[in-house]
């Protein structure tokens, strides 16, 4: 896309305006953002409630909409697509998320005694795809253990159902760390779970 390119430029070729050309013209006409959170609350919503739980999810959707409206001006479709640009609004806001209940879980902890202060994001969820119930704790384990950025490339890419290049925009990151983190935590997990494959479709090349 040009600079020059206008909202027609972007129709796909059944006419249906794009999701590209939404983003520009709510630029200039703020209430056509809505479009694109018709489009896609519900993709969102669904990711946010495996990643944490049905109340956060309801809670945060609208704080990734709102960032996303926000930053539409920053928009570039010649650096992908809105979906995966979501995303990435979507995995800021659970850091966000999870910070705070952190620091809440903690100062909790202080007063209390009682919790372990770690996080337990609904990601976890994932582990139903195990059958053995020893094999889904170790799964669990596993994953918290990952780094933040090896398990948003795998929840991204497992439950968000992005491709290799939407994972690498959503996080900004070369394509080519996505499948080089992929295949090292599919590994990792296959290891961990004595050879069953759980969640990770797909080759680990």
């Amino acid at each position: 896309m040009t600079a020059n390119s206008t909202a027609t430029d972007l129709a796909d070729p059944r006419g249906t305006i794009s999701d590209e050309a939404l983003v520009e013209l709510s630029r200039r006409t703020p209430e056509r953002f809505g479009e694109i959170y018709d489009r896609y609350v519900s993709e969102i919503h669904a990711y946010l409630g495996r990643r944490l739980d049905g109340q956060a999810a309801d809670d945060l959707t609208a704080e990734v909409f709102l960032a996303a409206f926000r930053k539409r001006e920053t928009f570039d479709p010649r650096r992908g697509t809105v979906r995966p640009w979501l995303y990435g609004f979507a995995g800021t806001t659970i850091a966000l998320h999870r910070r705070a209940e952190a620091r809440r879980l903690a100062a909790l902890q202080r007063n209390a005694g009682t919790d372990d202060g770690r996080e337990h994001g609904h990601e976890d969820r994932v582990v139903t795809r195990v059958d053995a119930a020893s094999a889904q704790g170790r799964l669990a384990a596993e994953l918290r253990a990952l780094s933040d950025g090896d398990r948003d490339v795998l929840l991204l890419s497992a439950l968000g159902e992005l491709s290799h290049e939407e994972v690498a925009q959503a996080l900004d990151i070369p394509y080519g760390t996505v499948g080089s983190r992929l295949s090292r935590v599919r590994r990792k997990l296959r290891a961990a779970l004595g050879g069953v494959n759980p969640l990770l479709g797909g080759s680990d090349g």
